[in-house]
């Protein structure tokens, strides 16, 4: 498979510090559509057909070219929910220790729990586990309390160690045959990180900061920890909308900033080539990232109810999106929210 080439950061551009550089839309975008598409999205009227929108920015080029806020709570220095999108910034933070070493991605993880005498979950690799192809059981449900173990593992039994209640899940399937996308899978890679990592939750937060928030001048990032002091990596990461941003201009560099390269190239190649199995409603998937959901060739960090960062290499483009797309009744509208979006992805010009 051939991968777009990641853009560079123009020579005109600043990477950004604590203040982004802004711009002007480009001459080819469709400025009129996309305000009608932003009012639209913000207008209370459009809270019953895709929920309610609360943030919007969108980088082209490295500079800041559009950006709106709901107001009332919902400004440019809100945090805002990762929720799944967290998932992403696992499989980043996981990249540092792959690159040194420290973690061998295509090596067993060795979860304590599987260490019984012929236990085949002994076999299952950082990868397998990265591509949401482990073979483990696990409901990933958003609803109904009675059947998902999602929920049970983030705010019932499983809270006290996310990473345990997920690793004693047994086997459902042969490894790399079947995509179950599974919250517990990402939180059996943040405690097995944590532990190399060391240092308990004091610990993590400093790697956190150090290699990741810091360099990218991310100083208002929220990450929650279970009660064991495992990084909740499938689920909370709280920053504001720029911040998202930064995140995805990153990887949009392929792994440099500010003429330091933080990941290696290949690492951000592995989160953008489809895995062994893939889902089965025809969206693609990486490593712990989504691809080509919001352009040809593009990958993005998904959250629940309309949380997205996606990434555009052929437009230079990075747009984030947070809201609730619940309606007023209680019914989840992410796909209408999804279609929003990527009608306003396709304003911007090449």
């Amino acid at each position: 498979m051939t991968l777009p080439p990641y853009p560079i950061q123009p020579a005109d551009t600043p990477w950004p510090e604590r203040d982004w550089p802004r711009g002007a839309l480009p001459a080819s975008a469709d400025a009129a559509r996309l305000s009608a598409l932003l009012d639209r999205a913000f207008d209370p009227a459009a809270h019953q057909a895709m929920g309610e929108t609360h943030a919007f920015l969108a980088v082209q080029r490295g500079r800041i070219v559009a950006e709106r806020y709901a107001g009332h709570g919902h400004s440019a220095t809100s945090t805002y929910p990762s929720w799944s999108m967290a998932k992403s910034i696992t499989q980043l933070l996981i990249g540092f220790l792959a690159a040194e070493g420290a973690i061998d991605v295509d090596a067993p993880l060795a979860a304590p729990e599987w260490q019984g005498k012929d236990d085949p979950r002994a076999a299952l690799t950082w990868t397998q586990l990265l591509h949401m192809s482990s073979g483990l059981e696990f409901r990933e449900d958003y609803v109904d309390g009675a059947v998902s173990d999602t929920m049970e593992m983030l705010f019932a039994s499983g809270k006290a160690d996310m990473g345990a209640f997920a690793a004693n899940k047994p086997l459902a399937h042969w490894p790399d045959t079947v995509f179950n996308y599974a919250s517990g899978t990402s939180n059996i890679l943040a405690r097995a990180l944590g532990a190399i990592v060391g240092g308990g939750e004091a610990g993590m937060r400093a790697f956190m900061e150090k290699r990741l928030f810091a360099p990218l001048a991310i100083a208002r990032t929220i990450p929650k920890f279970d009660g064991a002091g495992t990084f909740i990596g499938s689920s909370y990461c709280f920053m504001p909308a720029e911040d998202f941003a930064r995140i995805g201009l990153l990887a949009l560099r392929g792994g440099v900033w500010a003429g330091a390269r933080l990941l290696p190239e290949s690492w951000i190649d592995f989160a953008r080539t489809p895995g062994p199995a893939q889902p089965e409603d025809g969206r693609g998937y990486g490593a712990h990232w989504w691809l080509e959901m919001f352009s040809p060739g593009g990958f993005s960090m998904n959250g629940y109810a309309g949380q997205w960062v996606a990434c555009c290499p052929h437009r230079d483009l990075i747009v984030v999106r947070h809201g609730n797309s619940v309606n007023e009744a209680g019914v989840l509208r992410q796909d209408a929210a999804y279609g929003w979006l990527v009608e306003a992805m396709a304003c911007f010009g090449a």
